[in-house]
């Protein structure tokens, strides 16, 4: 359990040794903050409770949204800060926080160009479909599409800037003074040692409260019994700390669902599938909902069908696209993928009523004829050909969008707006973009608020260094 022990006034065990800058949290928001913060000059020491280093990060697609980019500018994109804050608004029905809204806008385009000139990182500009809310194509991945590809480049840059990442460390315990000051980080390992190491400034990097059970039935009662998955450490530990300082919290009930996730293989399938005209439809043969909306609030429609499961219908051609996510290409090798030569046949090897099946493919195909909206809102661009392939798929819960109250610069706030002496938060441990609303989740909002996060944060300790 996360804790915070109050010391006596300066008097605590002494640590094994201070840095500038401790983290909390070895995924892209720690990692980033720390070659940022080499960049200053400032030194740093990373904390992570894994062998390897994954979190939430690893178990994404990768995908950050960034604007005003030099690979945008490559692609003759053009896009702006102001347009990519418009964007996240208008997912988010007005609900997210302006202030720190701009500030990730404003830091995530200089972060990615930066990662990608000093850090050596490629980032490439996903092409072929814009994901639902975003008006510009703005997902920068590295070439293999992969978040643990993310990882891994981020992991190696990291190696090679000689800053130190110590892993099956385990912190469970700071230690602060009155007044909320922390003055160091207890670290548990796996032998049952233990380590203490102090800190000017500590940034917490580490989980939003998705593994925690208990809070979300409490907090997301609509996602209770959801498949969590996220990295199992987002247990909330970041949530009891800050409270214990006497932080604040905000948007504590939005979080990031997925309405694709194959069952019982356990893998992403990518929402492009439907935002380039594939469907759900649930296990009668029906379909629900509009699914060129965004994939956080399927997970709530897909867990409210029959079984909490649906199908993801789609053909040729878009079987074309989805094998071009490493993730898909899993799931199929993995026996994910049904496929048949016609409706009819299709329905008898996912075990529905085909009447039913051909009749809802028929609506679709009719609306993409006549231009015309369905009974749900949505209008089709094309028809799905006579092929056909489906995906069994469930909603699930991918990771929390609220946490820690925090200013533009990252720091942690009272209720009363007073920051902590010296404690940052970014990532998941941190209030994010999305509000406090499922449907407020615009697609890579997740990596948006670690990697600007980070960067925001080391550019925040080296502030204050520079005025000592």
């Amino acid at each position: 359990m996360a804790v915070v022990r109050w010391l006596d006034g300066a008097v605590g065990p002494a640590p094994a040794a201070t840095v500038p800058l401790l983290i909390v949290g070895a995924g892209a928001c720690g990692l980033v903050a720390a070659l940022r913060a080499r960049f200053f000059g400032i030194e740093s020491v990373v904390l992570e409770r894994d062998a390897l280093p994954s979190g939430s990060t690893a178990l994404s697609s990768g995908f950050i949204p960034a604007c005003a980019t030099a690979v945008q500018t490559a692609a003759g994109v053009e896009d702006s800060v102001g347009t990519f804050v418009a964007d996240i608004t208008a997912k988010a029905g007005g609900r997210n926080d302006a202030r720190l809204t701009r500030a990730y806008a404003r830091a995530i385009g200089p972060a990615v160009d930066w990662l990608g000139s000093a850090a050596g990182i490629p980032f490439e500009l996903l092409d072929g479909f814009t994901y639902p809310g975003h008006s510009r194509r703005r997902m920068h991945a590295v070439p293999e599409r992969t978040g643990r590809a993310l990882m891994d480049r981020l992991l190696r840059a990291v190696e090679e800037a000689g800053i130190t990442v110590l892993t099956e460390a385990h912190a469970d315990t700071l230690l602060a003074a009155p007044g909320a000051r922390v003055q160091a980080v207890a670290v548990r390992r796996p032998d049952g040692s233990r380590e203490t190491i102090g800190c000017e400034h500590l940034l917490l990097a580490c989980n939003g409260y998705g593994g925690d059970r208990e809070r979300v039935a409490r907090l997301i009662p609509e996602m209770r019994d959801a498949v969590f998955a996220g990295h199992t450490g987002n247990d909330g530990s970041a949530l009891d700390w800050g409270e214990a300082l006497g932080a604040a919290t905000a948007d504590l009930s939005g979080y990031q669902g997925h309405g694709s996730w194959a069952d019982p293989h356990g893998t992403l399938i990518t929402w492009a599938l439907m935002t380039e005209g594939g469907v759900q439809v649930n296990a009668r043969g029906e379909r629900f909902h509009d699914e060129s909306g965004g994939y956080s609030e399927a997970a709530v429609e897909v867990l409210s069908q029959p079984g909490g499961i649906a199908w993801n219908v789609f053909d040729e051609r878009l079987l074309a696209l989805a094998r071009t996510f490493p993730d898909f290409r899993e799931a199929e090798r993995a026996g994910a993928v049904t496929g048949a030569p016609d409706a009819e046949t299709l329905a008898q090897r996912l075990g529905m009523d085909g009447t039913t099946l051909r009749a809802s493919l028929g609506e679709t195909r009719a609306r993409a004829a006549d231009g015309e909206p369905d009974a749900f809102g949505r209008r089709f661009a094309s028809s799905l050909g006579e092929s056909l392939y489906a995906v069994r798929v469930t909603g699930a819960l991918f990771h929390t969008q609220g946490g820690l109250t925090v200013d533009e610069a990252c720091r942690v706030l009272r209720p009363d707006g007073a920051c902590l002496p010296n404690v940052l938060a970014a990532g998941g441990a941190a209030r994010g973009v999305s509000g406090d609303r499922v449907w407020g989740y615009l697609s890579g909002n997740g990596l948006l608020s670690a990697v600007a996060g980070g960067w925001i944060a080391a550019t925040t300790v080296a502030a204050a260094a520079s005025t000592r």
